[in-house]
């Protein structure tokens, strides 16, 4: 771990010099250049942290006193740093979320706003489309604008790994109330999941 470290601050390092680049090639209106050394050193920085991270957990600190370190919750450190092992199989498991989870997302909630209930229950696997027919979403969503008025806009989604799944969890504004759409999606990018919980539910 010490050596990942140590390749890990020699690349920051490296970069030390793109930063004061960066500046020269902003004033010189080279404004793309100036941006990927930017995404570069910002690259090396993750990677420093990460490196920390690892090695603080092989040293025995907790993901609590991690994410107390930087800034967020023990979950939300674990969920980005952690390497779980998979129960099944004892096999680190798949922490990658689709890339194009946010737009998917996006996308189930425009078309739940707009009624159109057939495209959101074609994305269904087979057991959501046992379980929650078109009329059944219907009626859920006719109960969320019941209670909070119109759809108004939605945020912008987090997206996190999950096992098997990638859950995304949209902000959704209604006319009186506050929302969020979580929805799961498998590697085929068929619906695994689909909640409407109200803005207290953590």
């Amino acid at each position: 771990m010490q050596n990942n470290l140590t390749t890990a601050m020699q690349d920051l390092k490296r970069h030390a010099d793109a930063f004061l680049a960066a500046r020269v090639l902003t004033d010189s209106d080279d404004f793309a250049g100036a941006i990927g050394y930017s995404l570069r050193i910002q690259s090396a920085a993750e990677e420093v942290v990460r490196s920390v991270v690892q090695q603080s957990r092989e040293r025995g600190a907790t993901w609590q006193t991690i994410g107390d370190a930087l800034g967020v919750s023990r979950q939300a450190a674990f969920q980005r740093y952690g390497k779980p092992i998979d129960p099944r199989t004892g096999e680190l498991m798949n922490t990658t979320p689709l890339n194009d989870a946010a737009e998917l997302a996006r996308s189930v909630v425009h078309d739940l706003a707009a009624g159109r209930w057939e495209l959101v229950t074609e994305r269904f696997d087979p057991a959501m489309r046992d379980g929650l027919s078109e009329d059944a979403l219907a009626a859920a969503w006719s109960q969320i604008v019941g209670l909070s008025g119109g759809f108004e806009g939605q945020g912008e989604p987090v997206v996190t790994r999950a096992g098997d799944v990638t859950v995304t969890n949209t902000p959704l504004s209604m006319e009186a109330g506050d929302y969020t759409v979580r929805i799961a999606f498998r590697d085929d990018r068929t619906i695994a999941g689909l909640h409407i919980l109200p803005e207290e539910t953590p």
